[in-house]
């Protein structure tokens, strides 16, 4: 059986095991079986940070996640209609907590129901002293798209339809995930490091980090946007307070190298609001990528 037969049988399987993998509790899976890379500086316990004096967002409250030194991966199912799509999905945070609920399990079940496999980043926060603050999740993220890629078979995926998906710091790491892939930000654990980490799309919501500071409409060093940089769909609103530029700035670079973007800017509804329905019209955002992926044929 070649590997796209074997792809179909996974996939036809994927109806009759789903269900059943939805019932149980889902479990973590640790990125590194020998401990995340790099220094380990004492950061406290990981917890939930949240406070009762923090902002509500759409009247709830957010798991904010702060001391995050175990990364890892959880991976949810569709329950039905599987397309074979899997999404990366990167919380947001500002790089120093994960917005958990907010910007991944709420966005997990949103994807559920469009027929998509969802892969919950858990990456390390806060920066680490002496590194960039997207130095640690990048390898995180790298890892994270190895694992989903290897495994795309047992997880029911079709393996060139794999993206990414971030909101905010996380929309960083997205980028920087889909313009850093030719080289590994760690050296090689297993066989999983073997396979190709470029993510077929990407997905960036009110990203933040992207625009280079100074004048013109430049984005920062790290996003190395060539002509196979992944197809992009970014949305952001003009009063996000992490400025519209990154979301301008990135997409006319990725114009600049023919990469195939689309580019939603809403009048208001500032950042940070996640799924969660409000009277602004770009919390609208779902159906317009649902409608990307399809038009791109990531969702069949």
């Amino acid at each position: 059986m070649n590997s796209f037969s074997k792809w179909r049988f996974a996939l036809v399987l994927s109806f009759f095991t789903v269900g059943h993998l939805c019932a149980g509790e889902l479990q973590p899976i640790s990125l590194w079986p020998k401990g995340a890379p790099g220094a380990r500086d004492p950061i406290g316990e990981e917890k939930d940070i949240t406070k009762e004096s923090d902002e509500l967002i759409a009247g709830k409250r957010v798991i904010r996640l702060g001391n995050v030194s175990n990364p890892t991966i959880t991976v949810y199912p569709p329950k039905s209609n599987n397309t074979g799509a899997g999404v990366v999905v990167c919380p947001g945070g500002g790089y120093h907590i994960l917005a958990m609920d907010l910007e991944g399990t709420e966005v997990c079940e949103w994807l559920n129901s469009i027929g998509v496999t969802a892969i919950l980043l858990k990456y390390r926060v806060p920066a680490r002293k002496g590194q960039e603050n997207y130095f640690a999740p990048l390898q995180d993220a790298q890892r994270a798209l190895s694992l989903t890629r290897q495994r795309a078979e047992e997880w029911h995926l079709n393996p060139k339809r794999i993206g990414v998906l971030g909101f905010s710091a996380g929309g960083h790491l997205s980028a920087a995930l889909s313009t850093n892939y030719e080289k590994r930000e760690y050296e090689p654990v297993d066989a999983a490091d073997s396979v190709n980490i470029r993510p077929d799309f990407v997905v960036l919501v009110y990203p933040g980090y992207l625009a280079a500071k100074g004048e013109g409409n430049q984005i920062r060093a790290e996003l190395k946007v060539n002509g196979n940089t992944p197809p992009t769909f970014i949305v952001q609103t003009q009063d996000d307070g992490v400025g519209p530029e990154n979301s301008i700035n990135y997409y006319l670079a990725l114009t600049r190298a023919k990469v195939p973007a689309e580019l939603h800017l809403y009048p208001s509804g500032g950042h940070g609001y996640g799924l969660r329905k409000t009277e602004k019209a770009v919390t609208n955002w779902p159906r317009q990528v649902e409608g990307w992926m399809r038009g791109m044929a990531f969702l069949k």
